[in-house]
């Protein structure tokens, strides 16, 4: 065979070999290991998401916020989150202290209607904003429950917050409270904002992907002031495959650890017989404050 023939086949054979050869697509990026950091700065928050949008799709991240000690915070002692809190600790600890009130969540609703809040850092609506610049999916997830629905849209439409536009669900929510398949309480969702009336975030969250037909994002990236919540959702999509970027939110620290009893019952003291005359005057419609100072089983105080 001539030597110019033997390497004409050879060339030939090495062009039908990478012919043949599968060429394979590039995988698909990979979502991250689920984790929990800190942060000061909702920014931060963000700018993951954002990275995260550009890797993965828009369609594959979710970006979920707490509301208070997240994005917004109440102006005093009085009604604040931490206000909250030492109630909550008063009941199982001294549940006839004279500080404690005799309907927390009743009296909560008052001072949510009463109060102005403010935002948690200046620029927190415009990040909510970047988010749905991009086009991601962005979704309220807070403990306060239906009944304190206007006095929240209230205060988050004051500062500029707006999840209704690129939410999961249908268009405005749901027109009714529901009990969700994970829950002892009704929760309801309105314009993008879930909520869940005290309950597990966690199965909140997984129970609303569930009724609204959502499919499990790649990622869901969370910022939440309480480490508790932020667990909660950690374990409930723990083996699940869907990444959980938790940001524990640390921007109102200092307030809370501020926060003074005897200042906030003064508070209380300087409001309460004002809040009863509204009530009084105009209705119960959004006061709805108990008739007696005294929680239940309290003997009155001497004198």
């Amino acid at each position: 065979m001539r030597p110019f023939v033997f390497v004409s086949l050879i060339l030939l054979a090495i062009l039908n070999a990478c012919t043949a050869t599968t060429i394979r697509a590039p995988a698909a990026p990979a979502a991250p290991p689920s984790r929990m950091v800190q942060t000061d700065d909702l920014a931060t928050v963000v700018d993951a998401a954002l990275d995260f949008a550009d890797t993965l799709g828009t369609d594959a991240v979710l970006v979920v916020f707490d509301i208070d000690n997240t994005l917004l915070a109440m102006e005093q002692d009085l009604g604040s989150d931490q206000w909250w809190e030492w109630q909550r600790d008063l009941e199982k600890t001294a549940p006839c202290a004279p500080e404690r009130v005799a309907e927390p969540l009743a009296v909560q609703g008052a001072l949510y209607y009463a109060s102005a809040m403010r935002p948690t850092q200046d620029d927190a609506a415009a990040q909510l904003g970047r988010l749905q610049q991009a086009g991601l999916r962005t979704l309220a997830l807070t403990s306060r429950g239906p009944g304190f629905r206007l006095q929240t849209f209230r205060e988050l439409r004051r500062h500029g917050f707006d999840f209704g536009s690129h939410t999961i669900g249908p268009d405005g929510g749901y027109p009714d409270d529901f009990l969700p398949p994970s829950g002892i309480r009704d929760a309801r969702l309105e314009d993008g904002v879930f909520l869940t009336a005290g309950q597990h975030k966690g199965d909140m969250l997984a129970d609303l992907l569930e009724l609204t037909d959502t499919p499990e994002p790649a990622v869901i990236v969370m910022a939440d002031d309480k480490e508790k919540n932020l667990q909660h959702v950690l374990d409930r999509f723990a083996g699940t495959g869907v990444s959980i970027q938790a940001y524990r939110y640390g921007r109102e620290d200092a307030t809370v650890e501020a926060f003074d009893p005897a200042e906030a019952a003064r508070q209380w003291e300087s409001v309460n017989d004002a809040l009863r005359r509204l009530q009084e005057v105009f209705g119960p419609d959004h006061l709805e404050l108990p008739a007696s100072d005294l929680p239940p089983g309290c003997p009155a105080p001497a004198g």
